[in-house]
């Protein structure tokens, strides 16, 4: 299982709104096969391993190991539940129970039902955190939530000051790197009219390999023109004029989109955390000071993991 989640990891930013799972084939304490969630719209990741095992007739004595429960419905591809029963694999592991109402226990029952040995629960805590994107649009019917700042020693955001319209980096160029791999990694990026205004950021992948977020700009005083860089055709961007925050979650989940991360300035920022519409801050502490300006949010999180990144410091708070 440990492996599976490992290799699960491969479709993260690609299989969106899918989950990314992972799944291995063994037989006598040998993998055999494996493989991970395609694309959105290519095979699921029990497909994958099935095809990738060269002697088929191996099947009828393995245990296949997923981290999500194996679908049974039919959606872009058929039921991986009935692909496994197909094969006459005789032990499915099962990470986590599918909470999608369109799955939620009906494959686990399918494969019983089918005479199989069916153990669920296996690294439970693990395949739920790697499902975390997925768990959240389906239970809390909105997109997984990442906020995302850089501040300085002080605690701003921004000096009080400027002298020209462009980004005032308080992170080095390996954290901005970073940042532009966890925009590949998400399937939208949010940010408010004074982002736009004094960074004009592109908000794309450039200084990564993977697919550009959907940009969504919240812009209720409409003093956006189209000259601005997050309107070219690099990827698609969504405005947002009078609605809440609430509101564009609800637009955002039946649109399945399902993760977002906010990279707005202080008041966008805060205007998700005054709602509790978050589950994970992201926050660089750089190695500068502006003695005052716009101070970075006001939030209360658990600390979950603490990072440097050459001289920056990279906090990773998740919500209580």
């Amino acid at each position: 299982m440990q492996r599976a989640l490992q290799i699960g990891k491969n479709g993260l930013g690609q299989t969106r709104p899918n989950p990314m799972v992972g799944s291995v084939i063994v037989v006598n304490n040998r993998i055999i096969g494996e493989g991970y969630t395609s694309k959105y719209g290519g095979n699921h990741a029990e497909v994958n391993a099935i095809n990738s095992v060269i002697d088929k007739s191996l099947l009828k004595q393995a245990t296949i190991y997923v981290t999500l429960e194996p679908c049974s419905h039919y959606g872009k591809t058929p039921p991986c539940s009935d692909l496994i029963i197909h094969h006459q694999i005789p032990n499915i592991v099962i990470g986590c129970v599918d909470d999608n109402p369109e799955v939620a226990g009906k494959g686990i029952k399918k494969l019983l039902d089918a005479g199989r040995n069916v153990k669920v629960g296996v690294l439970e805590t693990k395949c739920k955190a790697h499902h975390k994107r997925f768990f959240t649009f389906h239970n809390k019917k909105r997109p997984y939530i990442i906020l995302k700042w850089a501040e300085s020693v002080d605690g701003f955001i921004a000096p009080k000051n400027r002298d020209q319209l462009q980004p005032v980096w308080i992170t080095n160029p390996i954290s901005r790197q970073l940042v532009h791999k966890w925009r590949a990694e998400e399937q939208a990026i949010l940010v408010g009219t004074n982002t736009v205004i004094m960074d004009n950021p592109s908000l794309t992948v450039r200084d990564w390999t993977g697919s550009n977020p959907t940009r969504v700009v919240l812009d209720k005083n409409n003093l956006l023109s189209n000259d601005y860089t997050i309107f070219n055709t690099e990827a698609e961007t969504l405005t947002f004029k009078e609605q809440s925050v609430t509101a564009i979650c609800d637009y955002l989940f039946k649109n399945n989109i399902n993760s977002v991360i906010i990279e707005g300035g202080s008041k966008t920022l805060q205007a998700f955390i005054d709602k509790n519409l978050w589950d994970e801050a992201r926050i660089f502490k750089g190695d500068i000071l502006f003695s005052e300006g716009v101070s970075a949010p006001n939030f209360k999180g658990k600390l979950i993991e603490k990072h440097s990144v050459l001289d920056d410091k990279l906090f990773i708070y998740s919500n209580l």
